[in-house]
C-alpha cells in the first residue's frame, strides 16, 4: 500500500512532544501554526489531515480532492464542517478521553488555590511583605478547607465524574446537574440546576458547547449562587457569560472563578476578567488544563490509533 501523505497543521498544540509514532504511519509534514489562508495549499496533497484548532471548513473540505481522513487532536470538533466532511465521505476521528484525569486535576487545584487564597500568600512572601510584617502569621484573606463543602457537578460525563470522585475522597459532597435533561441511575446524586446553583459551594462545568448551554452561567445563574460560591469553567468558554462573571466578582455576588476557557483565544485584551478590581479572586490560564504532558502522549497515540484503524 502506497503510504498516505499526514499533514500536522498546529504541531506548537503538543508541545513538542514525540510524533514518531505517527511520522511512521506515512509521508509526513508537520507545521507548528497554520494560519487559515495557508490551509489549503499545505493540505493539497494530504490523504490525512490532523487539526487541534486550525479550522476546517466547507470551503476547505472541498478545496482538497484527495483528503480521505481528518484526525482532531482533541475531544471537542467545533473546528471541524462536520456535515461537509460527511457529504464527502470523510471520516472525522478525535481523541476520546486522553485528558479526563488531567483537566479533572486542574479543577480541583484551581478550587483548593481558591480556597487558600494561594497566589495572595505567595505573593505576599515573595514581595517581603512577610519579612517586612514583624509577625509570624499573616491572615490578610480569610483560608477556607474544600473538606466539608457542597460540590456542583454541570456535566457528569467522563471528566465531571472523575472531578466528583476526587472531590468525594478530598470530603466534600457532590451533587450533579444534566445539562441534557436526563438523569441517570448515578452514584452521586442528581439536582435540577436552578437549585444545585443555590447549593454548591463549587460549581465546575464539565458539559459540551451546545445551543442549550451556551451562556448556561449568565448573570441570572449567578444571582442564584452563594455569595461564598466559585465557579470552574474548564469546558467552553461559551458556557459562560464573562462580562457577567466579572460584574459578579467586582460586585461581591460570588467569591471567586477559575477559568480555563474563553468565549475568544487568545482572549481579548480588553475581556474584563483580566482587569478584576480585586485579581486574587479569579484564576486565569491559557486553555490549558488537558496539556501536562502525559496527557499530550495519550493523545498522540490515539491520532496513531485512529490512522492505523483507519487503514485496518
Amino acid at each position: 500500500m502506497t503510504k498516505p501523505n499526514i499533514v500536522f497543521l498546529d504541531e506548537y498544540s503538543i508541545s513538542g512532544c514525540d510524533t514518531s509514532s505517527i511520522e511512521a504511519l506515512g509521508n509526513y509534514t508537520g507545521y507548528e501554526f497554520t494560519t487559515p489562508e495557508q490551509t489549503i495549499e499545505r493540505c493539497m496533497e494530504a490523504d490525512i489531515v490532523i487539526a487541534n484548532k486550525t479550522i476546517i471548513s466547507r470551503e476547505i473540505i472541498a478545496a482538497l480532492p484527495k483528503l480521505k481522513l481528518i484526525c482532531v487532536a482533541a475531544t471537542g470538533v467545533n473546528n471541524i464542517d462536520i456535515d461537509a466532511a460527511t457529504e464527502r465521505g470523510i471520516p472525522v476521528k478525535n481523541a476520546i478521553g486522553y485528558s479526563t484525569n488531567a483537566v479533572a486535576e486542574t479543577t480541583i487545584a484551581g478550587a483548593l488555590s481558591l480556597f487558600r487564597q494561594i497566589d495572595y500568600y505567595d505573593n505576599f512572601v515573595k514581595s517581603g511583605g512577610w519579612s517586612n510584617s514583624g509577625r509570624q502569621f499573616h491572615a490578610g484573606r480569610r483560608l477556607h478547607q474544600l473538606s466539608g463543602s457542597k460540590w456542583g457537578i454541570i456535566g457528569l460525563g467522563n471528566i465531571g465524574r472523575e472531578v466528583a470522585k476526587i472531590a468525594t475522597v478530598m470530603g466534600c459532597e457532590v451533587r450533579y446537574t444534566s445539562t441534557s435533561g436526563v438523569a441517570r441511575q448515578e452514584e452521586y446524586a442528581h439536582a435540577p440546576f436552578e437549585e444545585l446553583l443555590g447549593w454548591a459551594d463549587v460549581i465546575s462545568i464539565h458539559c459540551p458547547l451546545t445551543p442549550a448551554t451556551r451562556n448556561i452561567i449568565d448573570a441570572a445563574a449567578i444571582e442564584k449562587m452563594k455569595p461564598n460560591a466559585i465557579v470552574i469553567n474548564v469546558a467552553r468558554g461559551g458556557v459562560l457569560d464573562e462580562v457577567a462573571l466579572a460584574e459578579a466578582l467586582n460586585e461581591g455576588v460570588i467569591a471567586g472563578a477559575v477559568i480555563d476557557v474563553f468565549e475568544q483565544e487568545p482572549t481579548a485584551a480588553t475581556n474584563p476578567l483580566l482587569n478584576l478590581e480585586d485579581p486574587y479572586k479569579i484564576i486565569l490560564s491559557p486553555h490549558n488544563a488537558w496539556a501536562p504532558m502525559e496527557s499530550i502522549q495519550n493523545l498522540i497515540a490515539c491520532i496513531e490509533d485512529n490512522i492505523k484503524n483507519f487503514y485496518a
